[in-house]
């Protein structure tokens, strides 16, 4: 056996990473609104951190899209327009469907199985009419179904866009699936999985996010 095979360090988050994810989620959440600037001295004070893994950890948020830099003003929360929203539910499906692709080349049925502990979650929710954990239970969902594919690069770019839906959900809460629909929609994706039918996976898949795309309405009319 090979000296140092196993003993190693051991893999620590990086401070820049822990800023970005906690950046990460105020944007998804709202804290950090659309639109909203991100003063750097006041950010480091909240946080508890250097200027140093700040400004690399907003870098990383530059790089995927969800903080714009505008010269001689400064770093702000990018503010989605229409075809930002319809872009975001295109590549959703990109990515979605290469990940459910993936999962049949390994284990559906188990993955079906996984999904529907999930939906057992927003079936609670629905039951008590409690949109907030629904929708916490949706996007959940999708991303396990994606973290099933175990492609690093698939979970990398969904997670961006999963923070881009959590932006656009804020924004068109009225318009976003009413609670009665969302858990027969993904009830039939799941089975679907169970049942090992590729084919309507990828059909439903399609329709579940041309679906989320209509109910924008007005938003996507111009796309």
């Amino acid at each position: 056996m090979s000296q140092g095979r196993f003993i190693a360090p051991v893999d620590r988050e990086s401070t820049p990473s822990i800023i970005a994810r906690k950046l990460r989620e105020a944007i998804a959440h709202g804290e950090l609104a659309p639109g909203s600037q991100l003063g750097e001295a006041e950010l480091a004070r909240e946080l508890g951190v250097s200027r140093g893994p700040l400004r690399e950890a907003m870098q990383r948020l530059t790089q995927e899209g969800l903080l714009i830099s505008i010269r001689n003003r400064g770093l702000f929360v990018v503010e989605l327009t229409d075809h930002d929203v319809y872009d975001i539910y295109v590549a959703r499906t990109a990515v979605e469907r290469a990940a459910a692709a993936e999962i049949f080349r390994r284990d559906p049925v188990v993955a079906g199985e996984r999904l529907a502990l999930v939906i057992k979650k927003m079936a609670r929710a629905s039951d008590r009419q409690d949109r907030a954990k629904i929708g916490a239970a949706d996007l959940e969902f999708h991303e396990t179904l994606v973290q099933l594919a175990e492609s690093p690069r698939l979970s990398r770019m969904h997670h961006t866009l999963l923070t881009e839906t959590r932006m656009c959900v804020l924004a068109l809460g009225e318009t976003y699936p009413s609670p009665d629909d969302r858990v027969p929609e993904h009830n039939e994706i799941a089975d679907a999985f169970k049942r090992g039918d590729a084919e309507l996976v990828d059909r439903l898949l399609i329709e579940h996010m041309h679906d989320a795309v209509v109910r924008l309405g007005s938003r996507t009319a111009t796309a």
